[in-house]
């Protein structure tokens, strides 16, 4: 049926009979599982910082607002706890990720070395450390999406953070397709000698954004970009 559209709606949201329209349907089925990760709130009243519905999530949200539930799937129901306690030791040596049983909500917490017998819960964690466990929620999750866009991951994080971020994004880059945009030389660098791959570098060039090496009609200098 034909409908008039208003500026802010597209075509492709506004598909009622999916079975005329088969192909439009799939791609708005395949864009609608995107994620695009460029904020996630650590200040007071972050949802991070607070506990969310217990309902089984496989996947992060945009807003990283069901991350308790993430991990609590993770623990809880997928019993991956190996991946989250490797994670946590790469980044936070001596450190423990705390996921107790949920109930009607899920949260986590963690331990440090320094106090052994205290849980630190999310509503204390530091800006980075949150930011991280946001950030490595992205790719642990039990399902990733199709494609993963993550915008400048490195705010707020200690430099020391960056090479186990790398490591995490590498090993969900074999599960989906991953785009990162990084202001961060350290994390490029952490990218490029794990995974053997040239980040593209996007410069100014006669006042317009361009990527290093593009030619006009496509492709690169350098075939192996």
């Amino acid at each position: 049926m034909a409908a008039d559209l208003m500026a802010s709606e597209t075509a492709l949201a506004s598909i009622a009979e999916p079975e005329r329209f088969a192909d439009l349907a799939l791609i708005r089925r395949t864009m609608l599982d995107w994620r695009f990760y460029h904020v996630l709130r650590t200040d007071r009243e972050s949802p991070l910082r607070r506990p969310c519905l217990a309902v089984t999530s496989p996947t992060l949200s945009s807003d990283g607002s069901n991350l308790a539930a993430v991990f609590a799937t993770l623990v809880h129901i997928r019993e991956d706890v190996a991946s989250l306690r490797n994670m946590i030791n790469d980044a936070f040596a001596g450190a423990r990720l705390v996921v107790p049983a949920p109930e009607r909500t899920a949260s986590f917490g963690m331990i440090f070395p320094e106090h052994p017998e205290r849980v630190f819960d999310a509503s204390e964690l530091s800006d980075g450390t949150l930011r991280y466990l946001a950030l490595a929620g992205t790719p642990m999750a039990y399902r990733l999406p199709a494609f993963v866009a993550l915008n400048k991951p490195e705010s707020s994080l200690h430099p020391d953070l960056l090479d186990p971020l790398a490591r995490l994004i590498i090993q969900a880059s074999s599960r989906t397709q991953i785009w990162l945009v990084t202001h961060s030389e350290r994390l490029a660098a952490s990218l490029r000698a794990h995974a053997k791959i040239e980040p593209l570098r996007v410069v100014k060039r006669v006042g317009e954004t361009w990527i290093q090496g593009l030619k006009l009609v496509g492709g690169f200098d350098n075939d192996e970009q």
